[in-house]
């Protein structure tokens, strides 16, 4: 399955995780990402080139991981920038509009993953398990 990105989600999603993997939020990256996701957001990030193809409920999966956690790293700048300047301020404003953007990605994804269950679900009579969670694939 392809989840669509245009390029301004694009652009947010790459910046997210960019700053989430060099710390440059002003918390600590690691309280906002585990480990697992921050692995994940390194998988990820090579391929925020476009729209993203989605094999496996398991590849969904692993990329919404990703995605929460670029978007909670964004929330936390949006919320840093918003209180060291002031709402209306420029930065302030790219930085709603990052989050923003990569929230939107975010609940397509899930809404893209839950899709791809309910289908499973439907093809082999029972809930997905982890084997069909990687078996069992989606062609664009």
């Amino acid at each position: 399955m392809i989840l669509r990105c245009n390029y301004e989600e694009v652009r947010a999603l790459k910046s997210g995780a960019r700053s989430l993997l060099h710390g440059d939020v002003g918390i600590s990256a690691t309280v906002l990402a585990p480990s697992e996701s921050r692995a994940r957001v390194e998988a990820l990030l090579p391929r925020l080139d476009g729209d993203l193809s989605l094999m496996t409920l398991q590849e969904a999966r692993s990329a919404a991981m990703a995605v929460h956690a670029i978007v909670e790293s964004l929330r936390a700048e949006m919320e840093a920038v918003v209180l060291a300047t002031h709402a209306a301020d420029e930065g302030a404003v790219a930085a709603y509009f990052d989050f923003a953007h990569a929230l939107t990605v975010s609940n397509r994804l899930q809404e893209m993953a839950g899709e791809m269950e309910a289908l499973i679900e439907l093809v082999t009579g029972e809930p997905p398990d982890p084997r069909a969670a990687r078996s069992f694939r989606f062609p664009d």
